[in-house]
């Protein structure tokens, strides 16, 4: 299972999904409104906000909470919410970027640097881990969007760069197609997408490894442990990693 497919499998071998289904929704809500007041209020002249709304509606978000959301920008009742970037390392030596979306710098500086002494990692400085990343755009869809084949022509001639697909196995591993594009083409190429592949589950700027640290057995416990900290975090809005960790691996942790 690799880092940067954002612990799908995790979040279903979990379960307790009640609760993480309200903290996705407040943070796909924060998202939205904070794209909203950043442009315009319309998600057709704002491809931030239409990928806000694109990844709450692939989340069963219900249309009046997104509304809401956007509402909250226009009316100018909104938090205002700055965009944070933290980095550190996880056990066995793994990077580990975290983006929050936070009213209050010190709160969340302190919870993901907590959160990283509590689990054997430790917070950096800027910049420390990023530069083993590549700033790219992120179009996913699920398995059933199509086959391997069909998905990676789709991608072809929408211009896309770099197509992962796995098919899945079951509800365990549900699977899906990671399509990567530049930070420039990202939306050109999920408008593209959009009319062979129907709207896509997330549209979004991601952090993809130049190389992944494959994580052992004792490490994979104490990182999804990390993992999971930080995602329940009401101020974490993305964790991206570097790590790989093997199939026999996760079995056992299952």
């Amino acid at each position: 299972m690799a880092g940067h497919s954002k612990f799908k499998n995790i979040m279903h071998r979990k379960g307790a999904q009640d609760k993480k289904r309200a903290a996705q929704f407040s943070k796909l809500s924060r998202e939205i409104t904070v794209a909203a007041k950043m442009g315009m209020p319309d998600p057709d002249m704002n491809p931030r906000l239409r990928a806000a709304v694109l990844a709450a509606r692939a989340q069963s978000v219900p249309k009046d909470n997104i509304q809401r959301a956007i509402d909250k920008a226009s009316k100018g009742d909104a938090e205002n919410y700055e965009e944070v970037r933290y980095e550190g390392y996880g056990p066995a030596g793994v990077a580990i970027i975290v983006e929050a979306l936070t009213d209050n710098r010190n709160r969340t500086a302190t919870n993901v640097r907590t959160a990283f002494a509590k689990n054997g990692g430790n917070l950096g400085a800027s910049g420390a881990v990023s530069h083993g990343f590549e700033r790219l755009g992120l179009i996913e869809y699920p398995a059933k969007a199509g086959d391997e084949e069909k998905v990676l022509e789709a991608a072809i001639e929408a211009g896309a760069d770099d197509v992962e697909s796995d098919m899945g196995d079951g509800d365990e591993n549900p699977g899906g197609h990671s399509i990567w594009t530049s930070v420039e083409t990202l939306h050109p190429v999920a408008r593209e997408l959009e009319k062979v592949l129907g709207e896509a589950e997330g549209v979004k700027l991601a952090w993809r490894p130049s190389l992944t640290t494959e994580v052992g057995e004792d490490e994979a416990a104490t990182l999804l442990k990390l993992i999971d900290t930080l995602e329940e975090d009401d101020d974490v809005q993305t964790v991206w990693g570097n790590y790989e960790i093997p199939d026999s691996v996760m079995e056992k942790l299952g």
